[in-house]
């Protein structure tokens, strides 16, 4: 039976680390996907994203930072994997952080909008 999907956030954080380094709420699904699975294959595939594509904003997320956040092992007969590392867990809980609290900042308004609109949301009216 397939999983709910939880209702999207109104609200999509992108953070600008500088004029070539972002960090927003795909990368920041792709990390949480390493972590939990211990694959870029396996976390890219959850976002319905090809290996490459996976790797490549791995990659990039390295960059951005003096460490890496996502080291990786060679495949073969023992498997592979990937994890997230120190940085990478704190890169993660600190945008997770930053999302909820613009969340929470614009609830109020969002909800307002909303009513202005006069119109169903998600199966439900706006009060």
């Amino acid at each position: 039976m397939p999983t709910k999907k939880a209702p999207a956030s109104p609200v999509k954080l992108r953070i600008v680390l500088d004029e070539e380094a972002f960090l927003g709420p795909g990368k920041a699904d792709l990390l949480q996907g390493i972590a939990e699975t211990g694959s870029i294959a396996a976390a890219g595939r959850r976002l319905g994203m090809s290996y490459k594509r996976a790797w490549l904003l791995a990659e990039t997320l390295n960059g951005y930072f003096h460490e890496p956040l996502v080291t990786a092992a060679t495949g073969g007969k023992a498997g592979g994997g990937a994890t997230l590392t120190k940085l990478g867990q704190d890169v993660l809980v600190r945008y997770r952080r930053m999302v909820a609290a613009s969340e929470a900042a614009c609830a109020e308004d969002v909800a307002a909008l909303n009513k202005l609109r006069g119109r169903k949301l998600r199966g439900k009216s706006a009060k």
